[in-house]
């Protein structure tokens, strides 16, 4: 199944929601992550494993991190092959002063941006599929 690749088309098709929960990312080194601890992503570097996860699951296991934050995810399938999408919103972020971490699915892209930020991510994406329909 692919995803749609037209960028006028995921923009004005543009919709988030919020998902529950906040977000923190924390780093284990490889091999060292707590057997049965969840997390939302996890990516292999070579210094060690990064996990994006919720808060309440790295104080439970006694993890440091950083970047307190708020997941959106986007309501549409973008391919993965898709040009400028993720570029266009994190632009629209960027005006309002906002830094984001964006991440790729096989079906949505996900939006973490900072807690207490959340609302004011999701007023400039809603605002972008509005100005772009």
């Amino acid at each position: 199944m692919t995803g749609e690749t037209r960028l006028d088309e995921l923009i004005k098709s543009l919709s988030a929601v919020l998902i529950e929960g906040l977000y923190v990312f924390a780093t284990v080194p490889p091999d060292g992550r707590p057997e049965k601890l969840v997390a939302r992503m996890v990516f292999e570097e070579s210094e060690g494993t990064t996990l994006i996860l919720l808060k309440s699951e790295a104080d439970f296991y006694g993890l440091s991190y950083e970047f307190p934050c708020r997941m959106i995810t986007l309501k549409i399938h973008s391919s993965l092959e898709a040009v400028g999408f993720m570029a266009k919103i994190a632009s629209e972020l960027a005006k309002h002063n906002m830094g984001v971490n964006p991440i790729s699915g096989y079906f949505h892209d996900h939006l973490f941006v900072p807690d207490g930020r959340e609302q004011d991510a999701m007023n400039v994406l809603e605002q972008l599929a509005k100005e772009n329909s």
